[in-house]
């Protein structure tokens, strides 16, 4: 009882199009829009005409197209094959309106600090 009532049954939005919300924003939520297209250009260009860019999935036995895929999809984490792509050593973030930078891994070190250089010249030593 405790869980049914935190729980939201997940939600499939079928014959989606580009002019409805549900394809043009991020849903964070159990929800899965589901558009049909006809060529892998067409789906592409549809997908990367979304002003966010955090997370886009596919799924493809094609070892080929799987790599031109995700190389033309403009989001920060891509799940090829793969529905949970996100892992602790893994970078996650977005781009576009989703966000800049990395954390996760040896990014988030990168995204949290700033780089200096500090030349202290010690007294009676040459310094260049």
């Amino acid at each position: 009882e405790g869980l049914a009532r935190r729980f939201v049954q997940p939600t499939i939005l079928e014959g989606v199009t580009g002019e409805m919300l549900c394809s043009r924003e991020e849903t964070f939520g159990p929800v899965v829009p589901v558009a049909g297209f006809a060529t892998e250009a067409e789906v592409i260009a549809r997908a990367n005409e979304t002003p966010f860019g955090l997370a886009a999935y596919f799924y493809t036995r094609d070892a080929s197209r799987l790599v031109r895929v995700a190389e033309a999809l403009e989001f920060g984490v891509i799940g090829a094959n793969d529905g949970a792509p996100s892992t602790a050593q893994a970078p996650f973030g977005g781009i576009k309106h989703s966000g800049f930078g990395r954390e996760g891994g040896k990014y988030a070190c990168e995204d949290y600090t700033e780089l200096k250089y500090v030349s202290w010249g010690v007294e009676g030593e040459a310094t260049t």
